[in-house]
């Protein structure tokens, strides 16, 4: 997996892009990540001032979160939340459908 780690306006810290990094690669367990690009961001005038942009490059469709908070992780906690919760459904979906499949193959 390729991770894009974007900062505006805020410093890269490596204590910071690790633990990125860590909560990103746990994803991976649950859906195979090509490609992932991050990007934090702190607004100068805005409330609450982080954002945090995810797009995750999958095979099928990509995943894409977007969060706004108070702190950067909290912001990014949000934004991961998002994802989970993505991953999560569109792996229900395909097993539900799945499931369907065998059903209509049986007769019933």
């Amino acid at each position: 997996m390729r991770l894009n780690l974007q900062h505006l306006n805020l410093r890269s810290l490596d204590t910071l892009d690790s633990w990125v990094e860590k909560q990103i690669l746990a994803l991976g367990r649950a859906r195979q990540i090509d490609e992932a690009n991050v990007r934090l961001v702190r607004l100068e005038n805005a409330s609450p001032a982080y954002q945090v942009n995810v797009h995750l490059v999958t095979p099928g469709p990509d995943v894409f979160a977007e969060s706004r908070d108070h702190t950067l992780r909290a912001a990014f906690a949000k934004a991961m939340t998002q994802l989970r919760e993505q991953i999560t459904s569109r792996a229900t979906k395909r097993l539900q459908r799945l499931k369907s499949n065998v059903k209509a193959r049986r007769g019933g």
